[in-house]
């Protein structure tokens, strides 16, 4: 199983934390993810640019990467 990391920049409170994981749990192929204020670690058979477009499609003020 492949694992991905990605990295947040604005990441402020629990509720967009919340809603990173459950955007990202949504997805096929996604195993696990563990989100914080500072990035995922998403374990899956899913694309980064995947993960990447799930996490901007919330449109958040943060950066992700």
């Amino acid at each position: 199983m492949a694992q991905q990391s990605l990295s947040f920049r604005g990441v402020e409170n629990a509720d967009q934390v919340n809603r990173i994981t459950t955007a990202l749990m949504m997805l096929d192929g996604v195993e696990s993810a563990e989100v914080g204020r500072h990035g995922a670690d998403v374990e899956g058979r899913v694309s980064r640019e995947a993960l990447i477009k799930a996490v901007q499609s919330l449109k958040l003020p943060i950066d992700v990467q």
